[in-house]
Formats: structure tokens, C-alpha cells, sequence
């Protein structure tokens, strides 16, 4: 991609985050003739006096070409909100990163993704949930997301490596300054086979605190649900589960010990409303990640957008009307309605009467359905 090394430009500038980005690409077309912006159109187009300063100061002091043969050069993938490989899921969520770098490999099975997170500082009780919860989870073939934080986080994706699962660990610096250090070993076993590391922050950046909060948006924007193990009342766990809802992410909670300080969070968010897990059962039915375990497994046809897959989720062999899918997920019904008739194209899902549709299995014949059903 020829405007690749310029997506990286801005992705160095400090200031011009995700909206700035669009803004850009509104007014100029490509990053590439943005970044022979000057200055008085970048004020028109609302760029503060701070990032206008910041964006010519690195126009002034960094090769774009050096800086991507250094990228490339550390095996190091540049993900952009315009190439077909970026996460669909991600990209749907309020501030998507214009730019993901990424190390090891993302598969189209990673879309069938859930996040566990939790307190660095975990009780025995914890850290035998999220082994338990993720072995579940690997053996239905769902990917698990965390943040390679120590604690529940590092378990997570340790049990996920393990077990030959899947993992994808989200980090709140660059590729090469790996958090906490003692994780450092970890983070390489996911990269050979086992997924991926992934950071919207570039080479160099240390692990600031201020740059944890706005990774917690991609570890649940990757994910199809959160899992909140073990959290104090002031984690940063919960930050997680705050964007989540925002994303439109279902957020689920192990209820523990009303004494123990690590459960205070969950119990809290089951107070208001999330999800109780006491089984990776819970999370599979209530994503109906079962199904998409047994059709991942044979290779049938997935979902391919993220209208697509929020239906998929909410759909199983038992009709679901299409009113009913536009309000569990939130969809204009116009918006379910052209997307159910080209996954019908596609084999995916099949309406039986009365506006109501269900997943198609391969090993089933099709549903026929009678007059009267479809005049009902």
C-alpha cells in the first residue's frame, strides 16, 4: 500500500488521534496529501494549535521511509482502517486506531473472540476460574483476548498458549517495550502460532499509565463479550467493561466472596446488571458461540461484516422474529432485513415463515415451511 507510510507519519504525531485522522481524509482524500498539509488548512479543517505544531515538527524530523523499513525490519505488520485484513469487529466501535501494529498473525477465526480480564493482584480462586473459563472457551474454538497485564490477564493468555488455543494480548505500548517485563516470554509464545500482540502505539512508546485506559477500547471493541474474573472497586478492569457496553459488547461477571476485596467489582457489576458466569457455558449460550464452535470447526460460511455477526450471535435453530434481532442488537430493522436476505444468499440463515429466521447446519435439510406458517 503506497500511503502506508504515511498512515505510520500520523500515527506519530502526538495529538492527532482517530477523529483527526477522518477529518484528514475527508478534506484531503489520503494521508499521503495530508501530510504536505500547511498549516493554515490544517486550522480549517480543526486541528488545535498543539497537534499542528506536533505534526510539523515530525514531518520536519522523521524519514517516513526509514521509519517503515525499521517496522518491517522488527516482523512487525501495519494494520489501516482502509486494508480488508483489519478486524471488522474494531473497526465498528466509536474510535477504532486508524493504525494497528501487529506481530504474529490474526485469522479469520479470530473474529469469534472473547475478552477476559481481571486484577493484577488475583487470589487462588481467581486464577483457577480463568484457567477453567478460558479451557472452555479454547475447546469451542473462541479466541481469548486479554492485556498481557500480570494476574488474570497473564493467565488468560498463558492457559489459552497452553491448551493450543488461540490469543490475542492488546498492549498499552509499542511492540518492542513489552509490559511487564516478566511477560516478555509470553508475548513471544503468542506470536509463533498462537496469535498475535497488537498496540495502536508505535515503536519506542513506553507504558505510560495514560495510554492503558484507551487500549482497554480494543481489547472489547476484538471481542464479542467481556469476562471480568476478579477486579477491585477501582481496577482498570472496569474500564474495560464501561466500553464495552459502549461498543454494544455484552460484559459478564464471576460472582465471588462478598469479603474478598478482588470480587468486589464483579459482584458489583452483577448488582447492575451484567451477566453472572459460573460456567463457560453461560457465555457460550448467551453468545451462541456453541454454534459458531461446531460450524468454525467444519468450515462453513461466516459471517464477513459486523452487522453480520451481531446477528449471527443473537440466531440459533430456534426462529428468532425479525423485530426481536433488531432489538437485541440494536440494528435498524431496514439494516437486519437487507443483511438477513444476503446471508439467505449466502447459506448462512434461512427465514421460516412469518418473518422469522434461523442458522442453517450443514448436517440438516433445509426447512421447508407450510401455508400456513408463512401466512401466520
Amino acid at each position: 500500500m503506497s500511503d502506508l507510510k504515511y498512515w505510520l507519519g500520523f500515527n506519530l504525531v502526538k495529538g492527532i488521534g482517530p477523529a483527526k485522522v477522518q477529518a484528514l481524509l475527508d478534506y484531503y482524500g489520503s494521508l499521503a496529501n495530508a501530510w504536505q498539509a500547511n498549516e493554515f488548512e490544517l486550522y480549517k479543517i480543526g486541528l488545535d494549535k498543539r497537534a499542528v505544531a506536533n505534526f510539523l515538527q515530525t514531518r520536519h524530523e522523521v524519514d517516513l521511509d526509514v521509519a517503515l523499513v525499521q517496522v518491517q525490519k522488527a516482523n512487525i505488520k501495519l494494520l489501516t482502517w482502509e486494508m480488508p485484513d483489519y478486524p471488522n469487529y474494531l473497526r465498528e466501535i466509536p474510535t477504532p486506531p486508524p493504525l494497528l501494529y501487529l506481530k504474529g498473525d490474526l485469522l479469520e477465526q479470530d473474529r469469534w473472540a472473547v475478552a477476559v480480564v481481571g486484577t493484577r493482584r488475583l487470589t487462588s480462586y481467581g486464577r483457577q476460574v480463568t484457567r477453567d473459563l478460558v479451557a472452555g472457551l479454547v475447546q469451542n474454538n473462541i479466541t481469548v483476548v486479554s492485556g498481557l497485564a500480570r494476574g488474570i490477564d497473564a493467565i488468560a493468555h498463558k492457559t489459552a498458549v497452553e491448551l493450543g488455543g488461540r490469543t490475542l494480548a492488546v498492549l498499552g505500548s509499542g511492540l518492542d517495550a513489552i509490559y511487564p517485563a516478566d511477560n516478555r516470554a509470553l508475548a513471544q509464545e503468542i506470536t509463533q502460532g498462537h496469535g498475535a500482540i497488537i498496540s495502536e502505539y508505535g515503536l519506542g512508546i513506553q507504558p505510560e499509565a495514560k495510554n492503558f485506559p484507551p487500549r482497554n477500547r480494543i481489547i472489547s471493541g476484538l471481542s464479542l463479550g467481556v469476562i471480568i474474573v476478579e477486579a477491585g472497586e477501582r481496577s482498570g478492569a472496569l474500564i474495560t467493561t464501561n466500553f464495552a457496553l459502549e461498543q454494544n459488547r455484552d460484559v459478564f461477571a464471576v460472582p465471588g466472596n462478598i469479603n474478598s476485596p478482588a470480587s468486589q467489582g464483579p459482584n458489583r457489576l452483577i448488582q447492575e446488571g451484567a451477566k453472572p458466569v459460573t460456567r463457560v457455558e453461560d457465555v457460550l449460550e448467551e453468545l451462541n458461540l456453541h454454534m459458531v464452535a461446531e460450524r468454525t470447526a467444519v468450515q462453513l460460511v461466516l459471517p464477513e461484516t459486523a452487522e453480520e455477526i451481531a446477528l449471527y450471535t443473537q440466531l440459533s435453530t430456534q426462529p428468532v422474529h425479525i423485530d426481536e434481532l433488531s432489538r437485541s442488537t440494536g440494528l435498524p430493522s431496514a439494516l437486519v432485513s437487507s443483511t438477513l436476505t444476503l446471508m439467505e444468499l449466502k447459506g448462512m440463515v434461512q427465514q421460516v415463515g412469518g418473518m422469522n429466521y434461523v442458522l442453517l447446519r450443514e448436517d440438516e435439510p433445509i426447512y421447508h415451511t407450510t401455508k400456513s406458517e408463512e401466512t401466520s
